[in-house]
């Protein structure tokens, strides 16, 4: 099945500052993270951003917020995405079938909020490396059982490329010049 840009949004789950540190190859999730939100800005793809529990976790890691300009995010205790009734409307209210998932942590609310988009009917795409846990054995579970569960696994370079479809246009130069 191919993801086509007019019918995908993304979700980057919980980039937080008090659990960034302790991530699994941290600094390239973020760096790949980044040219994945890039990508998909110059797509004009829309991004939702959750933050878990943030008085305690912190607020969502420095560059992510700074490549999103317009900050704001999804507050959630749950840690499923889709235990947020708020989340769950704008999902609904975007009329998007695909949605491309970032963030940590792999095997807690990455997973939990992958789960519950399948049960809703959505295709979660997870972009493997744009997601990490603190233990990267964790991380390997559980994309292991998402992909078991009918997640569609990918990478950022190849959904950015598969979102474009073409080449020769603003949006491909654009899109090369980040995945350098």
């Amino acid at each position: 099945m191919r993801i086509k840009k007019d019918d995908s949004l993304a979700v980057i789950i919980d980039m937080q500052e008090k659990l960034y540190p302790y991530i699994f190859e941290n600094e390239k999730l973020a760096s790949n993270t980044l040219k994945l939100i890039k990508g998909l800005k110059a797509l004009n793809i829309e991004i939702l951003l959750t933050e878990q529990y943030s008085k305690r976790l912190g607020s969502t890691i420095e560059p992510i917020k700074d490549v999103l300009e317009k900050f704001s995010h999804f507050e959630k205790m749950t840690f499923s995405c889709c235990g947020v009734s708020n989340f769950n409307e704008a999902m609904k209210n975007s009329g998007k079938k695909n949605i491309i998932i970032a963030g940590i942590e792999s095997h807690v609310c990455v997973l939990q909020t992958v789960l519950d988009l399948l049960d809703n009917n959505y295709q979660p795409v997870l972009i493997e490396d744009c997601v990490s846990s603190r233990n990267p054995n964790d991380k390997r579970i559980a994309v292991e059982r998402m992909r078991d569960a009918g997640s569609i696994i990918s990478t950022y370079e190849s959904i950015l490329f598969e979102l474009c479809e073409v080449s020769g246009n603003e949006t491909f130069k654009a899109i090369s010049k980040i995945v350098k």
